[in-house]
């Protein structure tokens, strides 16, 4: 961004947590958000000045490199390594969660097969999201599902970071929306259903199956049942 007029204008806050605050505007007219980290005061202010700086250029690496690959997140319009902030496009439509706790959306098998195809796609890719809840996936009016918010993704070639990956989301299916039976199944189903999407090789090693993604998401389950 430069240090003349701003070319992000806020309209209004979108969410406020922990790590950053989520803002919706625009940037040179375009529908967008601007997604601006948030210091933490427990941390030395050099600490976090340097960690914030680095987890912002991995968000924005990744991004680029899912973009190019051609798989639904939103566009990076500009980031701002100074002032710790990103400029994205805005992604219209609905999260997840509100279409799952819609009573009048009846059969919701066909989009969650959507998302576990997505999934796999991002996962084709060497990446892991880290935060794989129903409110970090969007729906288009189109049917198309769009992922967001990586600020915890990462690249990744160990098979139990893919398996976690997948637990977010049946831990949430189970706990948020257990009026939707079937659900994981239906993931799971979609999942399976895109193992060749894109390359399973990928700079700096192989990305595992999606049997074996799967094979592994049953064992950190028997595992939490276990220590739960």
């Amino acid at each position: 961004m430069g240090r003349g007029e701003p070319v992000f204008l806020p309209e209004a806050r979108l969410h406020l947590g922990a790590e950053a605050e989520v803002t919706a505007g625009t940037w040179f007219d375009l529908p967008a958000v601007m997604k601006q980290r948030r210091a933490r005061g427990w941390r030395h202010p050099d600490l976090d000045e340097r960690l914030g700086r680095q987890r912002l250029l991995a968000e924005a690496r990744i991004l680029l490199r899912l973009h190019r690959a051609g798989l639904p997140v939103p566009a990076l319009l500009d980031a701002d390594v100074d002032e710790n902030r990103l400029v994205l496009e805005q992604v219209e439509g609905r999260p997840l969660i509100d279409v799952l706790r819609d009573a009048s959306v009846d059969d919701v098998q066909p989009l969650l097969f959507a998302v576990g195809s997505t999934v796999r796609h991002l996962h084709a890719q060497a990446v892991t999201h880290g935060d794989l809840s129903t409110n970090n996936v969007m729906v288009r009016t189109d049917g198309e599902v769009v992922l967001i918010d990586f600020g915890l993704a990462s690249i990744e070639y160990d098979l139990e970071r893919y398996g976690i990956d997948l637990h977010v989301l049946d831990e949430v299916l189970g706990a948020s929306h257990p009026d939707r039976p079937g659900a994981m199944e239906a993931l799971e189903a979609g999942y399976r259903a895109s193992e060749h999407a894109g390359e399973a090789e990928a700079p700096g090693g192989t990305v595992p199956s999606a049997e074996d993604v799967l094979e592994r998401l049953g064992l950190v389950r028997s595992r939490v049942r276990y220590h739960g």
